[in-house]
């Protein structure tokens, strides 16, 4: 489906070196923000309780908040779980208190502040031991994609085309992480998913764009490299931004309509989709043009045979 009715000729890698110094910007803060502070890690790799509750009525979570914080659960998390009639509250680990018995004081508090009766529907309680092994577990997960990924695009495309998807993906996944970092936005496991799909996303991305330059370079006889990489790039932003624009739209969905619970999640998706679209044109094409990708490089070998041929098709 063609999203532009006319041909484009914007010149993409005029601003790489702008684009380059923004992004280096970016991932600099984003490392300084997870190496000072880190990630605000949510019960899944932490530990700790979490409480399904169903009330009658309409819960008020400012209410909710407010007697748990009368209780002494200050740092209680409470959100809405599925509708507004459901609530799911995250404790953190109390060392000083049995995890077993701390569900049945706080369903004990807040019972006492209302007067219908209040439903447990589940209660979990995820150990420090386990929360420390989905933290590593989670980061090997990512370092097996991105080594996983290298090989296949080296096997598929040239090395030079190899590395720059990695270091793509590598600048989106340290940028969303930063941004994590920086806002406190709790990091569980559904943003941990959100990674996974938005380096599958922007690895999708880049190989469409990749086999388009690939072609591009075969295809014309003249032409710079930054030229021949502005016209594939041309060629492909028709259905780049329909597939972007289109997956945007399912994330906007969600992030709006989709509760505090996946609330998380579509935000890493959004910015992943933004930052995976532009990591592809303006990170992956400029490190292939920094490597000093060329035409050369992408013609297939000669064979022994076809050196002793003629270009009139005459044996030598």
């Amino acid at each position: 489906m063609q999203f532009l009715s006319n041909e484009t000729n914007i010149q993409f890698m005029s601003k790489r070196h702008l684009a380059a110094a923004f992004s280096i910007i970016l991932v600099i803060v984003s490392l300084s923000s997870l190496v000072m502070q880190g990630l605000n890690f949510g019960i899944d790799f932490t530990g700790g309780t979490m409480i399904e509750l169903g009330y009658q009525e309409e819960a008020d979570l400012n209410e909710i908040r407010e007697d748990l914080a009368a209780g002494g659960y200050p740092d209680a998390t409470v959100q809405n779980f599925g509708s507004i009639y459901d609530v799911l509250i995250r404790l953190p680990i109390i060392e000083t208190q049995n995890m077993a018995e701390l569900s049945n004081e706080v369903v004990a508090s807040l019972q006492s502040q209302h007067e219908t009766t209040i439903d447990v529907r589940r209660v979990e309680f995820v150990g420090p031991q386990v929360g420390e092994e989905l933290t590593e577990q989670g980061g090997l997960a990512m370092l097996y994609a991105l080594i996983g990924i290298l090989i296949y695009v080296s096997l598929r495309f040239e090395y030079r085309f190899a590395i720059g998807s990695v270091v793509a993906l590598v600048h989106d996944v340290i940028i969303t992480l930063g941004f994590f970092s920086l806002s406190r936005i709790e990091f569980d496991l559904t943003v941990l998913a959100a990674l996974l799909a938005i380096i599958g996303y922007s690895l999708n991305d880049t190989i469409v764009v990749f086999d388009r330059i690939r072609e591009t370079f075969l295809r014309m006889r003249k032409g710079s490299s930054e030229e021949i990489v502005n016209a594939a790039l041309n060629d492909t932003l028709s259905r780049t931004l329909m597939t972007s624009l289109t997956t945007l739209l399912v994330v906007v969905a969600l992030f709006m309509f989709g509760g505090e619970v996946i609330h998380a999640f579509s935000i890493a998706l959004l910015l992943g989709i933004i930052i995976g679209t532009y990591s592809s044109i303006y990170i992956a094409s400029n490190a292939i043009l920094v490597m000093g990708v060329s035409k050369e490089d992408l013609l297939p070998p000669v064979k022994e045979d076809d050196e002793n041929v003629n270009p009139d098709g005459s044996q030598v």
